[in-house]
This record gives C-alpha cells, structure tokens and sequence, in this order.
C-alpha cells in the first residue's frame, strides 16, 4: 500500500516492473511500447487514487438496498504534459473515464534544458478537484515544476504527479520546488547524461510512443 504522506512514492508491484523492462528494450516495437504504457499507466492510476475521499450512496441491489461506497467530492482533473503526457492519460481515462481533462503544452529547449509554454488548458474549479499531473518521464524536473506551477496559479491545491521513471535529479527539483506534491513512479534511475535524458531510461518516450525521432 502506497500513502501519499510522502514525497516519492514507487510502485513495485511485479507486473508494473516486469512490464517496464519490456519498454526499456530497444527493440520493443512502437506498438509494444504504446501498448504497454497504457497498461502501467491504470496500474499505477490504482496506486496514486487509493486514498481518494469516499461516501455512501443509497442503492438497490437485485436482492435490497443498501449503503454502497462511491467516490466522494468533484470529479478528478488529470492533466496530460504534453505530448507524452498522453501515453499515460489514455490508461487512466480507462481507469476513471468521468475524469476531467486538462493539457499543458511544454517543450524542452535543447540547449537550455528549460520548459517552453505554447499551450494551455484546464479544467475549472481546480481548487476542488485532485488534480494529478501526467508525464512518462521526470528527468531535470524543468517542464514538470512549470507544468505544478501553472496548475497552482490556476487554483488547485491537492495535486499529485505521476510518471513512468524518474532521475533523482528531477526528483530533487521536484521536492525542493513543490515539496507537497506527492511523486508516484515506477522507478528512479541512476542519472541523467549531458544532454538531460534519464540513464538507463528507456531513450525519449514520446519519440517511442508515436514513432518519430
């Protein structure tokens, strides 16, 4: 069991991990990786949502009513970072398809390794909302400290951020930057390389995911 009381959380659930080491092959086929990004992305969904608020709802069952559990307050928002963001936002519409959805577009700058803005869009009432923030990969924590930034200036204040693997250098940023928004990984890697890509990682996962280069 996963409790958000902290600030890294990692999910080493045997299927999550078995299914990473297969994305890491270099010669996982686009549609292998596609495919298995989405089934990590509801495994560790099932992780980040374990302590969401609950109520009770009257019902009727075919043999009589009762008080059943239901997921309280507003709609979940989950925020895609694009572009890869949508890898792991399909898995968990699957997962919790009445969630609300909202994007955030960076890129990185290859020669500064800093987030550039070119597009956003969120939900309303953010404020009352679990926000929980998507990106695959959490390497210099640039775009992903800009994309909490974003969110908190536009309302929201429990927010959670989950991501496929993570550096301890982005995990760092991370903390220091936005110390109350719980990181939900599969994995932290050894480090980064020079040019700002998780080692060993699994090379550029939006690059892996839809096919280009």
């Amino acid at each position: 069991m996963i409790r958000m009381e902290q600030h890294l959380n990692l999910v080493e659930h045997p299927l999550v991990q078995h299914k990473l080491t297969i994305m890491r092959k270099k010669e996982t086929s686009t549609n292998s990786f596609r495919r298995l990004l989405r089934e990590i992305s509801q495994l560790l969904a099932y992780e980040i949502t374990r302590e969401l608020d609950m109520t009770t709802t009257r019902i009727e069952t075919p043999m009589g009513a009762m008080d059943a559990p239901t997921i309280g307050g507003k709609k979940l928002a989950l925020i895609s970072i694009l572009r890869a963001g949508n890898g792991l936002l399909d898995g968990v519409l699957e997962l919790i398809p009445a969630a609300r959805v909202g994007f955030v577009g960076l890129y990185r700058d290859e020669e500064t390794l800093r987030p550039v803005q070119y597009y956003y869009k969120v939900p309303d009432s953010l404020e009352d909302r679990l926000v929980i923030a998507l990106d695959p990969m959490l390497a210099t924590g640039n775009s992903s400290v800009a994309a909490i930034d974003l969110l908190k200036k536009s309302g929201a204040r429990n927010i959670r951020f989950m991501c496929l693997l993570a550096a301890p250098e982005g995990v760092a940023r991370m903390k220091e930057a936005h110390p109350d928004v719980p990181i939900v990984t599969a994995a932290v890697d050894e480090k980064l390389n020079e040019n700002g890509y998780i080692v060993p990682g699994l090379g550029d996962a939006g690059d892996r995911m839809f096919g280009t280069k």
